[in-house]
């Protein structure tokens, strides 16, 4: 009895051990993501492009974003990671099949558990994608279409011999260096990966775990503010001037893979799909009384 009391603690220590290598390593590759994307902001310089004086793309006014960078954050992570987490705890609140984890002598609920999955899943894919683009936008250093108004290049753009010259070698009247940086980050677009891959992904994980029925169309109206959401702050990137209209485009798409990519291959959305209709499968031919994983039915 002694012996298999034993046992058993000494299975529990390293499940627990198990548990804190796995979050510890997890924090960790989130950390140099996270880091990467931070030193692009802070010490990334990007490619210096040139111009052509007669490029009509690059005279555009420069205004203020209709959707702010705080704005994209507080919609597009602030939302998913709330929903997510009350959807989590009321979804595995008083299910049975879940299984808790046993952490430094504490019991962790299953719902706090999947919070840590899904949540972590969430933000993965989001810092991939933004790395992602950072690298682009400084390799590629695209001028945005409010070069010329930004910039006020000290060139005679009258003069013939500037007229048809690529001209690689100027230096801008504007002092202000985060201007100067920015104005060189036009493509891909920022805002549109960014709302691209926080709203459809926020959108199939609502498809697989909004389970109330309800209504029918509750869910899918939900789904379809969320690309709406999406498609306005990609089309006000071109209509402020921030970018070119092949920028929000290419913007879109990686948020747009990034979203598919994390769905198919990292999270466990799909198997827990499957879970979820057996379980539903049984409460309708009266096999069982669980409850089915998902919003109160």
């Amino acid at each position: 009895m002694e012996r298999n009391s034993r046992n058993h603690s000494s299975t529990m220590d390293r499940d627990s051990r198990m548990i804190i290598r796995k979050i510890l390593l997890d924090f960790l590759i989130l950390f140099c993501i996270g880091f990467m994307i931070l030193a692009f902001y802070l010490w990334g310089d990007p490619y210096k492009r040139g111009f052509f004086c007669d490029d009509e793309s690059l005279k555009h006014p420069y205004k203020d974003s209709t959707v702010t960078n705080i704005m994209l954050y507080i919609v597009g992570l602030g939302v998913p990671v709330f929903t997510m987490v009350l959807t989590e705890w009321i979804r595995l609140r008083d299910y049975k099949g879940g299984r808790s984890r046993n952490v430094l002598g504490r019991e962790l609920p299953a719902w706090l558990w999947e919070v840590y999955k899904v949540v972590g899943v969430f933000l993965f894919g989001c810092a991939c994608q933004q790395l992602t683009t950072d690298v682009a936008k400084y390799t590629i250093g695209r001028l945005r279409p409010h070069f010329f108004t930004v910039c006020n290049p000290d060139i005679d753009c009258t003069l013939p011999e500037n007229k048809w010259r690529y001209i690689e070698t100027f230096t801008c009247q504007e002092r202000d260096p985060k201007l100067l940086k920015e104005m060189r980050l036009s493509f891909p677009s920022g805002h549109s990966s960014f709302s691209a891959y926080t709203m459809i992904y926020f959108a199939i994980y609502l498809q697989k775990r909004f389970t109330w029925r309800g209504s029918k169309l509750l869910r899918h109206s939900v789904q379809f503010l969320l690309l709406m959401m999406a498609w306005y702050t990609v089309m006000t990137r071109v209509s402020d001037y921030k970018h070119h209209w092949s920028d929000v485009l290419a913007g879109f798409s990686i948020g747009l893979i990034y979203a598919v990519v994390i769905y198919a291959f990292v999270s466990d959305l799909r198997k827990t799909s499957r879970r979820q209709t057996n379980v539903h499968s049984n409460e309708l031919h009266g096999n069982g009384n669980t409850r089915a994983a998902g919003w109160p039915v």
